[in-house]
């Protein structure tokens, strides 16, 4: 990781536009982010990541942020990370940032849906991970990838004590090692270090047709921020490191991509709403729905539902009329002029 200036960091967040913010930390050339300050509401996001990756939605984005782009030329992966517990970041290097409004909470759920319907037979990666509340889902290539990334607190823990550890490059200067929320942070940190270090062991799956997506939450700022305060020197550090993070972990993820990859930052101080969601297990079934569910819980909406309804009772009527037709004209059908069959052994019998 780049050395830093903790302090010249935090005040260049402070400078920056204060409120919950997206921020667009990298976007190839082709999907194009328009600079300005149109504010962006939480519940749209979903939809704004699904149109980079050239995905339908199923009410229009109403935003301009972002163009339209060309319609055979898409990003192999997008990268969406949901920071909780600071408005802001300090991103220099991003495209572009935009205020968030109505930060209420959100999934990648249905874009996930999208991508394994389409993508299914070339077994795209699929990553969600809240590291804080041990929450995992893989689809695709991901379970073999990722197999080996550490999941659980214990896990993340153990691993900050091995050869390769952020702890051996960070500048920790107030946090501790021993602290409990500080853990959680720097466990925070190390899972992106991984992410980034088992894509670069696996450079093929970079390079398949197939999209890939990851969603990343982020919780240890609040949890630091609840424990010392947002004034105290253990968030300040914590904030001004976690920048330098992300700047170079979205780097890292589009160079991997060549260059071909759209990296976001979601930073939100608190949700509005309360929202308790439902934590998948860990190592989860491949399926996004659960057949087997002991809730008797409805299918997901899939929005080819309409298409498919609308070929099939078309068929049928088209169907039925050709039978009705076709019945009508052979009781009506006249076997010595219209059947050759009659008409023949009509000649034959005058004949014999």
């Amino acid at each position: 990781f780049p050395q830093f200036d903790p302090f010249l960091s935090f005040l260049t967040t402070i400078s920056s536009v204060q409120g919950d913010s997206l921020t667009i930390l990298q976007a190839p050339e082709y999907v194009s982010f328009q600079k300005g300050d149109w504010p962006i509401s939480g519940e749209k996001i979903p939809d704004m990541v699904a149109l980079t990756m050239g995905f339908s939605v199923q009410e229009d984005l109403s935003w301009p942020g972002l163009r339209a782009g060309p319609l055979f030329q898409r990003p192999r992966a997008n990268v969406l990370v949901v920071v909780r517990g600071v408005d802001s970041l300090a991103l220099p290097e991003s495209v572009a940032s935009y205020p968030l409004e109505n930060p209420v909470p959100f999934t990648l759920d249905s874009v996930a849906e999208t991508v394994h319907t389409l993508f299914a037979e070339d077994t795209p990666v699929v990553l969600q991970l809240a590291p804080s509340e041990e929450r995992l889902y893989m689809l695709g290539k991901a379970n073999a990838v990722f197999e080996d990334l550490p999941v659980t607190l214990q896990q993340i823990r153990a691993r900050l004590s091995q050869d390769g550890s952020v702890l051996a490059s960070l500048p920790l200067n107030s946090l501790s090692r021993n602290a409990e929320a500080d853990l959680l942070f720097l466990s925070e940190v190390q899972v992106l270090h991984d992410i980034t270090a088992l894509l670069q062991r696996h450079r093929h799956l970079a390079k398949d047709h197939s999209p890939d997506l990851y969603s990343l939450e982020l919780s240890g700022l609040e949890e630091l921020g609840r424990r010392y305060g947002q004034d105290s020197s253990q968030y300040q550090d914590a904030t001004a490191i976690l920048a330098n993070v992300l700047q170079k972990f979205g780097e890292d993820l589009f160079g991997l991509y060549g260059d071909s990859a759209v990296v976001e930052v979601v930073t939100v101080k608190n949700f509005e709403v309360p929202h308790t969601r439902k934590s998948r297990s860990i190592l989860e079934s491949k399926q996004i729905s659960n057949p087997g569910s002991p809730y008797n819980l409805a299918y997901k909406y899939n929005f080819e539902y309409a298409v498919i309804f609308n070929i099939v009772l078309w068929l049928m009527i088209i169907l039925a009329l050709a039978v009705i037709v076709i019945s009508y004209n052979l009781w009506n059908m006249d076997p010595g002029y219209d059947s050759i069959i009659y008409r023949m052994t009509n000649q034959k019998i005058r004949l014999d």
